[in-house]
């Protein structure tokens, strides 16, 4: 059987980030208690804005294929700030069907790292640039 790199690398990139979409959308208008969390760990609250370059901005170039090792790197970082900012106390705690509680979240980020290796593959809007 012929391997399809390309064809995976594009159900990843759509798999990862359209389904980080769905928190993004969430959060629009809606971000009240992030503000709250960052007020409460003595940060600023305009960082809760960086949750729409996150959650919805990356996502978006990384599904159309656009700079999406730089894309894929920044939601990388995102997923990572979102574990130890708002997920550290749950870190090694197991769910009640025995998963990680974090295990969305670690899909998330390693799935995001993956992309910023290997890149977007031939179906994305650019390929030739360093950062695609």
């Amino acid at each position: 059987m012929k391997k399809n790199t390309d064809l995976g690398l594009l159900i990843l990139r759509i798999t990862i980030a359209g389904l980080m979409l769905f928190h993004g959308v969430a959060k629009l208008g809606h971000l009240d208690g992030i503000k709250g969390m960052l007020s409460g760990m003595g940060l600023p609250e305009f960082i809760a804005y960086g949750v729409f370059i996150t959650e919805l901005i990356a996502p978006l170039l990384i599904i159309i294929g656009y700079r999406t090792k730089l894309a894929s790197l920044v939601f990388f970082f995102g997923m990572v700030a979102a574990l130890f900012m708002a997920h550290s106390n749950n870190m090694f705690a197991l769910s009640k069907t025995g998963g990680l509680q974090i295990e969305l979240i670690l899909l998330y980020a390693f799935g995001a790292l993956t992309l910023f290796f290997t890149g977007s593959g031939k179906y994305a809007i650019t390929s030739k640039n360093s950062w695609d």
